[in-house]
């Protein structure tokens, strides 16, 4: 049905009501039908499926890469079980990715917030996914709503992912496994990872969060526990380890991160965007930590360190109100970098949170919005929500993976 005419005893007006007209017509646009939608997040599914089972081909052959499509010409039987292994991987860990993100969506649609269902995200490298997001599509009311849709993905997350490692530390296949896959570690028996890494590149290690020590020292036999190093091998605690690593990433508190909105909860607008900015500092400071030193040559300084000065002004850009403040800001970061890395010799940071960092900077922000409704949170609330913290402490690892 077209609009009707406004004016109806003059010529139309179209040039000052135009772009109000075609603004409110893309606002009435409806919805797009239920089996177009449907059919969109079973398709995004399917094929992060089947990338986190190349992905998991990739990686239990011991390395990360682009996706191994060779598999697909491979005889038959071979093909079967190559991808059967992959799917031990893919399986598990896709699960406890989907267990997050219907925490989030089912809570949401709990206080009748319109929610999409999650969005997988496939990529044709690495572990095959950048995990899976849901869009909330209408403003969150309270203090106490943000505070629950954001912990019941985490949590959610949580309570499937530990029975997963459980059950990974417990049906550890005998060393034989292993062997197999490197026969020269046979000769030195369990103790091979005394011997087999001196003096050659021992490829990517796992760091191992206080969580993934704890369970492992309380359920695995240490004769068949594997280093850290031959981690790829075993599907399910590598899906079980990344499980625990994406939880963390979740759980930082930072903007409007789960970990953001948890914190939020907890401490209020005023209190957490304070922390907020100091945590992201920090987190900045600690990504480029070690990457530039007075003793750097001066190649390094002259070709790396304007692209470094223009990431950190874009990294910060939204921290502070305009560009000479965040100039400055950036000078402050960099200097204090310089000043550490001088006063300790050899020490580092993890550049690879420095892609991470501009995401947070640029994408999600670091500030959290106000609520209508600011009201404190119950008591059951914030002894669940400092016990996330507690989750957050157990489950990150600065340094979460290691090409050695």
């Amino acid at each position: 049905m077209p609009f009707p005419t406004l004016f109806p005893n003059d010529k139309p007006r179209p040039t000052p009501l135009r772009p109000f007209l075609l603004r409110w017509r893309r606002y009435e646009r409806p919805e797009p039908p239920l089996w177009r939608t449907a059919l969109l997040h079973l398709g995004l599914f399917l094929l992060t499926l089947g990338t986190t089972t190349l992905a998991g081909v990739m990686l239990t052959r011991g390395g990360i890469d682009l996706l191994p499509l060779d598999v697909l010409q491979l005889p038959a039987a071979e093909r079967t079980a190559e991808l059967l292994r992959g799917l031990q991987f893919a399986a598990p860990f896709l699960g406890v990715l989907a267990v997050h993100e219907f925490g989030h969506y089912f809570t949401a649609r709990r206080y009748r917030i319109r929610v999409s269902l999650p969005y997988f995200l496939p990529v044709p490298f690495g572990i095959g996914t950048f995990g899976a997001v849901i869009r909330i599509r209408e403003k969150i009311f309270s203090r106490r709503e943000f505070f629950d849709v954001g912990i019941a993905g985490p949590l959610a997350g949580f309570v499937v992912a530990v029975p997963l490692l459980v059950y990974g530390f417990t049906h550890l296949p005998p060393l034989e496994y292993l062997f197999q896959i490197h026969p020269d570690y046979r000769p030195y028996g369990g103790a091979y990872a005394q011997y087999v890494y001196q003096g050659r590149p021992a490829g990517l290690s796992f760091s191992q969060p206080l969580l993934y020590q704890l369970l492992a020292r309380w359920l695995a036999d240490p004769a068949l526990l594997p280093d850290a190093h031959e981690l790829l091998h075993y599907p399910v605690l590598l899906a079980g380890s990344l499980s625990l690593f994406f939880t963390a990433l979740n759980l930082l508190p930072i903007g409007q991160l789960d970990g953001g909105h948890i914190l939020y909860g907890l401490l209020g607008f005023r209190r957490f965007n304070r922390l907020s900015t100091g945590l992201f500092l920090a987190f900045m400071f600690y990504a480029g930590l070690g990457l530039f030193t007075l003793d750097s040559g001066w190649q390094t300084w002259l070709y790396y360190g304007p692209v470094y000065a223009l990431y950190l002004l874009t990294a910060l850009w939204r921290v502070l109100p305009g560009f000479r403040r965040v100039a400055l800001l950036a000078a402050g970061v960099w200097l204090a970098q310089l000043a550490v890395a001088t006063a300790v010799p050899g020490i580092s940071g993890n550049p690879g949170w420095l892609l991470f960092g501009l995401l947070l900077g640029r994408l999600t922000g670091i500030y959290h919005p106000p609520a209508p409704d600011e009201r404190p949170l119950s008591p059951g609330r914030r002894v669940l929500g400092w016990l996330m913290v507690l989750v957050f402490i157990l489950c990150f690892s600065p340094v979460p993976f290691v090409e050695v």
